[in-house]
């Protein structure tokens, strides 16, 4: 049977990176203290380092409540330019059905 993998809230993760971060605690400390991987803490710990100093590594979900905020207006960003390119008409089509419009006014 295969094992699922351990999910985590963005808080818990950010509570236990700042046992690291804030408080002075090592990072097996932090795992004990927490009961994850060194993996999961070293990843949530550099992670937060890097958010707090403006970046969100690409392919993460951000923790952080200003990248957060960051990441949602870059997805409204792409799905807007994608509606945008799908309404996209060449200036040919355009032109051409202005000007059959305009015959059939007159």
């Amino acid at each position: 049977m295969k094992m699922k993998k351990p999910s985590f809230t963005t808080e818990f993760k950010v509570e236990s990176a700042n046992l690291v971060i804030n408080q002075g605690y090592s990072i097996n400390e932090a795992c004990q203290a927490v009961g994850v991987s060194e993996s999961a803490m070293r990843r949530w710990v550099k992670q937060l380092k890097e958010e707090q100093r403006g970046f969100t590594p690409i392919g993460s979900k951000a923790l952080t409540p200003d990248q957060q905020h960051i990441q949602e207006l870059e997805a409204k960003i792409k799905r807007i330019e994608r509606e945008k390119e799908i309404l996209k008409i060449p200036q040919g089509h355009v032109e051409a059905t202005a000007l059959l419009m305009s015959d059939t006014i007159l």
